[in-house]
């Protein structure tokens, strides 16, 4: 029986080594957290519904000319991937106000946004992954003057891939997290994820919130909310 070596473990993934040194193996959880990991819970089915719908949309972004981290889906659950140094910046992008940003600035929830707006966090649970300013990440070294463009460049990029792709769902992509990794070469590529984990959707027609505020905020059919959006998805690839 073969011995797999964990290189990592975060709040909703597994990451192992594989017998090539740039491939890694990704098995994803159905552990479920909230506020930083303050409030955590289990989805059930959530690790293999985030699992096969992320990877049908790095698919459909990397047709469309982003760069990801994805080789192949091996299981429900399991991906492998390009080994990455993630950059330790979190991209939010918004195309409506809500979560923090309401909080922060006083907008109503739903208020539509003249234009997308993308910002940075620090990558660092500790701290709360405090919102930062592209000063604060090039005094912390967190990436160059350049990459930063880069970032925030593929974020308005994907936004408007996802948007599209989601309109045809019958969804609004509210706003949504992203996070980028260096491959070997310096290459800068789509990593992590794209599910109702990181991303707030609401159907179209109802507003119903089909993510994981259901989870947050204990609206309950959480299983339901997460499997409507793989199915949606799925119908439309």
């Amino acid at each position: 029986m073969t011995v797999e070596t964990l290189l990592y473990e975060g709040k909703a993934k597994k990451v192992y080594a594989t017998d090539k040194a740039d491939v890694v193996k990704v098995s994803y959880k159905d552990d479920a957290t909230a506020f930083n990991g303050v409030k955590r819970g289990q989805i059930v089915g959530k690790g293999a519904i985030n699992n096969q719908m992320s990877n049908l949309l790095f698919a459909y972004l990397s047709e469309n000319g982003v760069p990801t981290h994805l080789i192949e889906q091996i299981s429900e659950r399991e991906t492998l991937v390009k080994k990455v140094d993630i950059v330790p910046i979190e991209v939010v992008v918004r195309n409506l106000a809500a979560g923090s940003f309401s909080k922060r600035l006083g907008v109503p929830e739903s208020t539509p946004l003249p234009r997308p707006i993308v910002e940075f966090y620090l990558k660092d649970d500790e701290l709360g992954d405090p919102l930062i300013t592209d000063d604060h990440a090039l005094a912390l070294n967190l990436a160059t003057a350049s990459e930063l463009d880069a970032l925030r460049a593929q974020a308005l990029r994907i936004n408007e891939l996802l948007q599209a792709k989601f309109a045809a769902c019958q969804l609004i992509l509210v706003d949504f997290k992203l996070e980028f990794g260096k491959t070997s070469d310096g290459d800068i590529v789509l990593a992590d994820e794209i599910s109702p984990d990181t991303c707030r959707l609401w159907d179209m027609e109802t507003r119903k919130k089909l993510d994981k505020d259901r989870f947050r905020q204990d609206l309950g059919n959480v299983e339901d909310a997460y499997q409507e959006v793989y199915a949606r998805i799925t119908a439309i690839s």
